[in-house]
């Protein structure tokens, strides 16, 4: 029977650069820079990382395909390195593969980097969505936006549960607005200022009812994290983060092809909840869960995720915002680096980074937004669009 890979790894180091517009920086100047605040903070050196997972997304207008772009920027000594890629979830995957490679034995110490350069490609925000389903694209969505397809699943929800107009509007503003105090917390992030609801209310139409402030910006940077044996991570370090559970689930395009969506949720967030929560051993996810990071690349996004997580009841999302819960100083605070609202969305890096803040905060080592006594954090990644896409769910513990 498949175990998982609960209590069978451990991060004992991570680096992460400052994410925004870096013009005049290449990928390589950013991956260098994550790994090597990796490795120092791991207490490592180069010499000692087994094998790489390299994770990017738009290969032909970024950083390049294969592995060849990180051996070249890291001088890896010859060892086996393998590109990943799987939309937003590409960050996640890389560290899961790095993963179960340490679990399986097949190497001791491993690496998980990934690296985004998407603000100097010529493009206003993400590349050319002709890229993102290949020969049938422009036979299935020719006219596809991501801000269109998220203020749909917005509609939706707001009709079904009853909400007016403007509750589901501030309601989703309510969530921008704690994300963007978060992040002006966080040196890293890309956007530190914070905004209050009335200016997210009032503030350009996107996609309606989503604005400027309920969507994500485009952004640069790197993230990496290095892998042990969960049973070798105290030979490093007397903190590391102990992998709990790694999920990645992927719509068979059930809900998009035979209209078995109802527009309000995202079922593959919700598959892949359940399998890391029985991978993990969680029973109750809003009485255990300390923490999360999820991908909020519009405020609708965040809401339903609360409910298809199970942490919210369905349609009760709202009462929770109104409440507070998923505050700094809430039962489970999410965002609490900022999100994807403060510091973008490189998408081969953004997993990684996610994880990052996790690291940080199960070590105490947040600073001035650190959460008190967190021991389970959870992070969440959704590549593609609410009825067809990727999603990522990794849960990490303090304790073995």
């Amino acid at each position: 029977m498949a175990e998982g890979i609960k209590n069978k790894v451990a991060i004992i180091g991570m680096g992460c650069t400052k994410f925004g517009e870096h013009f005049g920086r290449s990928h390589e100047s950013l991956a260098s820079e994550a790994f090597q605040e990796a490795i120092e903070d791991a207490g490592i050196e180069k010499k000692d990382i087994g094998a790489a997972w390299f994770s990017s997304c738009f290969d032909e207008v970024n950083v390049g395909k294969s592995a060849i772009p990180l051996a070249g920027a890291l001088k890896l000594p010859f060892i086996p390195i393998t590109r990943v890629e799987n939309f937003c979830a590409s960050g996640t995957e890389a560290i899961r593969a790095a993963s179960y490679a340490v679990a399986s034995g097949a190497c001791d110490i491993a690496l998980a980097l990934g690296v985004e350069k998407l603000k100097d490609i010529g493009y206003g925000g993400l590349p050319d969505f002709s890229q993102l389903r290949g020969i049938y694209n422009r036979q299935v969505f020719p006219n596809v936006t991501a801000p269109g397809l998220f203020a749909m699943l917005a509609t939706k929800y707001f009709d079904r549960y009853g909400l007016s107009p403007e509750e589901g509007k501030r309601t989703l503003a309510k969530i921008s607005a704690k994300s963007h105090a978060n992040g002006a917390m966080t040196p890293k992030a890309h956007l530190r200022r914070k905004v209050d609801v009335e200016t997210i209310m009032n503030a350009p139409m996107i996609a309606w009812p989503l604005g400027l402030f309920d969507c994500c910006g485009v952004t640069e940077g790197a993230a990496a994290a290095i892998v042990v044996r969960a049973e070798d991570a105290k030979k490093f370090r007397p903190d590391p983060l102990y992998s709990k559970a790694q999920q990645i689930a992927v719509s068979p395009e059930e809900e998009y092809r035979f209209n078995q969506w109802d527009g309000t949720h995202v079922e593959t967030t919700y598959r892949c909840g359940v399998r890391a929560y029985e991978e993990a051993g969680v029973k109750n996810p809003r009485g255990e869960i300390s923490m999360m990071e999820v991908h909020d690349c519009f405020s609708i996004t965040e809401l339903v995720i609360y409910e298809d997580l199970q942490i919210s009841p369905r349609g009760k999302a709202k009462d929770d915002v109104d409440a507070g819960f998923y505050n700094l100083d809430g039962q489970i605070p999410c965002q609490t680096d900022g999100g994807l609202k403060s510091f973008g969305h490189p998408i081969g890096a953004s997993g990684i980074r996610m994880t990052y803040e996790v690291y940080k905060q199960l070590q105490g080592k947040a600073g001035e937004r650190q959460i008190k006594n967190p021991r389970l954090g959870l992070t969440q990644n959704l590549g593609g669009f609410p009825p067809n896409c990727v999603i990522g769910v990794t849960i990490w513990g303090n304790e073995l």
